[in-house]
């Protein structure tokens, strides 16, 4: 019982670390924050609302392949 209980803390924690780095490089490049509005011409209409949602967790996925080591 205690093989199953440590390998379920194993899968966690790769999640955990996958978690923490999407939001570093989420914070850092400002990925899933909706375009600042801006004076003048914009060539792009409003983005939709779950755009920003679909970015972070594209970026979880990359981020969890690359800590377990599949990227």
């Amino acid at each position: 019982m205690e093989t199953l209980a440590g390998a379920t803390l194993g899968a966690r924690r790769n999640e955990d670390i996958a978690l923490d780095l999407m939001k570093f490089v989420a914070g850092t490049a400002g990925v899933g924050r909706p375009a600042a509005p801006s004076t003048g011409f914009s060539g792009a209409g409003t983005a939709k609302p779950e755009e920003p949602v679909n970015q972070l967790l594209e970026l979880y996925g990359r981020c969890l392949k690359a800590v377990e080591g599949n990227e």
